[in-house]
């Protein structure tokens, strides 16, 4: 199961990869400099000289995730021949803060309505909740750091135009930036087939929807600093949705109550 799980994110991370390229050293190091958002790097293990040091210094100024890796994975990845030991996976957008989001709630009036996603790995299921989260009337999307897809071309693609208009953060830990939105009043449901069923809880107020991935749902952590865990009533065969689909049922309910 786990070793299906890697080859699954492998594929993903593959395919955004081709999107959102940039190769070699110079183009590298200049991306960092002129202060292009860059999700992912990836070098080749082992290799120490200067510019490659000053590559990884650069990275980890803007807290980029850096995977030392060999060079068959480098050759497999790089689409020039020409990576020179390193490669870079640009965000297509720029990130917003978790304080842009609050304040997008302000200047509108209203009580915050957040979306949190953890463990989304699939491109498109980020795209369709980003869209959803925009006709919804959320203020924005928080995404980890670790473990899950960023915004790459795909998601910007797949939101049909909402990512010009619903800021998205990505948190370094999904569980302390919840700890830390409930010092602001803000209380958290997660979605679980084994909580209780959406209708019968209150989601009205300043609030914020925790979605996990399709495979494993919200993570234990997550989920422990969760107030309610929401489940959405099922009548078919099968046991679960897709994770958009959930997103896209609960955050209605959401609207529906606070309306």
């Amino acid at each position: 199961m786990e070793k299906e799980k890697n080859i699954k994110a492998d594929q993903n991370e593959h395919k955004e990869i081709n999107e959102n390229k940039i190769e070699g050293r110079n183009a590298v190091l200049e991306a960092f400099r002129s202060g292009k958002c860059v999700d992912k790097l990836y070098v080749l293990d082992g290799c120490q000289d200067g510019p490659v040091r000053s590559i990884i210094r650069e990275a980890r100024k803007g807290d980029t995730i850096i995977n030392f890796v060999e060079k068959t994975r480098l050759d497999q990845i790089s689409e020039t021949g020409k990576h020179q030991g390193v490669i870079a996976m640009a965000a297509s957008y720029d990130y917003a803060s978790v304080d842009d989001i609050l304040e997008n709630a302000k200047k509108k009036g209203e009580a915050p309505f957040l979306i949190l996603l953890d463990n989304i790995e699939d491109p498109h299921n980020l795209g369709a909740i980003i869209r959803t989260a925009n006709q919804a009337g959320a203020h924005g999307v928080i995404i980890p750091k670790r473990r899950a897809v960023g915004l790459t071309a795909t998601v910007a693609r797949t939101s049909a135009g909402a990512l010009n208009y619903t800021p998205v953060a990505k948190v370094t830990n999904l569980s302390a930036t919840i700890e830390q939105l409930k010092k602001e009043g803000i209380w958290f449901v997660c979605a679980d087939m084994g909580g209780t069923t959406m209708y019968d809880l209150d989601l009205k107020g300043p609030i914020g929807l925790v979605i996990g991935s399709e495979g494993e749902g919200v993570s234990h952590l997550v989920k422990e600093k969760c107030d309610f865990v929401a489940s959405i009533p099922m009548k078919g065969d099968i046991d679960s949705l897709n994770a958009s689909v959930a997103a896209g049922i609960l955050a209605y309910e959401i609207v529906r109550q606070r309306g």
